[in-house]
């Protein structure tokens, strides 16, 4: 997966930050959605990788709990972790055994469940 990660970095547009980021989520199925970060001038318009990623497996037909795992890259020696954006969107979509795998190019990773990400997630039950 480092390979397809470095690789989808290229598609990254990022010309305000210079910080690429790079997602793929993978379904249940093995079907693999990828995603990066696509910046705006107005920066809350942006959207990050992994919101890319999932929402395009979304868009694909697929549902919540339909996935597996979330592999996600930034391009620098540290190992990024997603946003508190992206968490919400990871609670609300992921079972919570479900693995986000952080990674950096050299592929060095930190692998955390969706319940360590998210340890106290705002979701549906506290709509009722």
């Amino acid at each position: 997966m480092k390979d397809k990660l470095v690789e989808l970095l290229n598609n990254s547009y990022s010309p305000y930050s210079h910080f690429r980021v790079a997602a793929i989520a993978v379904m249940k199925d093995g079907a693999e959605f990828k995603g990066v970060n696509v910046e705006n001038a107005s920066y809350g318009a942006s959207i990050c990788a992994e919101r890319s990623a999932i929402l395009s497996a979304i868009s694909n037909g697929y549902k919540r709990y339909d996935f597996d795992k979330l592999y996600v890259m930034c391009d620098n020696d540290k190992i990024g972790m997603p946003c508190f954006v992206c968490r919400m969107t990871i609670s609300e979509l992921f079972e919570k055994n479900c693995e986000i795998i952080c990674m950096n190019p050299s592929g060095e990773s930190k692998i955390h469940t969706v319940s360590e990400l998210c340890p106290y997630p705002f979701s549906d039950e506290d709509l009722k």
